[in-house]
């Protein structure tokens, strides 16, 4: 499980390079393209599948499964097609189920 942790922690810090090079356009237009619209929702789509396992709450783990297939199937769809906001619908998603996994922070009064 430790090392699962890892990996998913390795995949998103390389999701994180791939927008912000994208972002910042330190390569040919291209390869941003390419990092920006692509490899960036496959890294993060497989950082939630890495992620659906390792889920506190149990129920959320298919549908975390969910976000990371249409993050990864959005990609290979033309960009102007309107099946390509999948790969967003599946980020979203994912962001949304990992934040409402986090645990509840118990206060003392």
């Amino acid at each position: 499980m430790k090392n699962i942790q890892t990996l998913q922690a390795i995949v998103s810090v390389g999701a994180l390079v791939c927008l912000l090079a994208g972002w910042f356009q330190f390569f040919s237009p291209e390869i941003n393209n390419f990092l920006y619209h692509k490899l960036f929702y496959v890294m993060i789509g497989l950082s939630f599948a890495l992620m659906a396992p390792i889920l506190t709450n149990k129920k959320f783990i298919y549908p975390m499964y969910a976000a990371a297939v249409l993050s990864i199937v959005g990609v290979f769809f033309p960009e102007d097609s309107p099946l390509a906001i999948l790969k967003t619908i599946g980020l979203f998603a994912g962001v949304i189920i990992s934040l409402f996994n986090r645990p509840r922070v118990q206060r003392r009064s």
